[in-house]
């Protein structure tokens, strides 16, 4: 599957290619930001810390051709970008971080789970590279999850927030997606349960 741009590294400075104004696709706006009258950092990602969240390229609507339907998300490795696929062949791009050499992989999987500030357990396999490890995190500002995930069935892989924005745009993870707590939470709302995640 081919589309009609090519896009630039997450790390340089801005993004190559054709893209439409945000006016042309009104963004949902996430009760976790913008819903509560006094949000603190359990419920705003832009409170997690004093350091900057968005250290990536922002999301933006991106003309896209693709032989997937509406809702479903495909996340090029090779690009480090996830596509989110919208009516009308469009779709939302956001930079995301992705598996380090030796912890790439593709793939077709659903979203089988999603959680809110999700904990977090190391799995065994992890645990054994990093004894430095805890066994348990209590989801928070800071877990490595970030403020939401949405879990990929039938594998240990996530599209995760980070409390480590800088990492986001770079291989450096042992294969989940890893996303800026604002633009997971913008994924989050518009994802549905079952979605199909095409990891490629």
């Amino acid at each position: 599957m081919r589309h009609r741009f090519v896009a630039t590294a997450c790390l340089a400075a801005g993004i190559a290619g054709p893209s439409l104004p945000v006016a042309a696709y009104q963004y949902q706006g996430s009760a976790a930001v913008s819903g509560l009258a006094a949000p603190d950092a359990a419920d705003d990602p832009t409170a997690l810390s004093g350091r900057p969240q968005a250290s990536a390229p922002p999301r933006e609507l991106v003309p896209y051709e693709s032989a997937y339907p509406p809702g479903t998300i495909i996340v090029s490795t090779q690009e480090r970008r996830l596509y989110y696929v919208l009516p009308g062949n469009q779709a939302i791009r956001y930079c995301v971080g992705v598996g380090r050499p030796g912890f790439t992989w593709t793939g077709i999987r659903t979203v089988a789970m999603k959680r809110e500030w999700p904990s977090w357990q190391p799995p065994r396999e992890m645990r054994r590279r990093r004894p430095d490890l805890p066994r348990f995190l209590q989801g928070g500002p800071a877990n490595p999850l970030g403020a939401r995930a949405m879990y990929l069935g039938g594998t240990l892989y996530r599209i995760h927030g980070s409390n480590e924005p800088n990492t986001v745009g770079q291989a450096v993870s042992s294969g989940c997606i890893r996303m800026t707590n604002e633009d997971v939470v913008d994924l989050y709302d518009r994802v549905k349960l079952g979605a199909h995640v095409i990891v490629q």
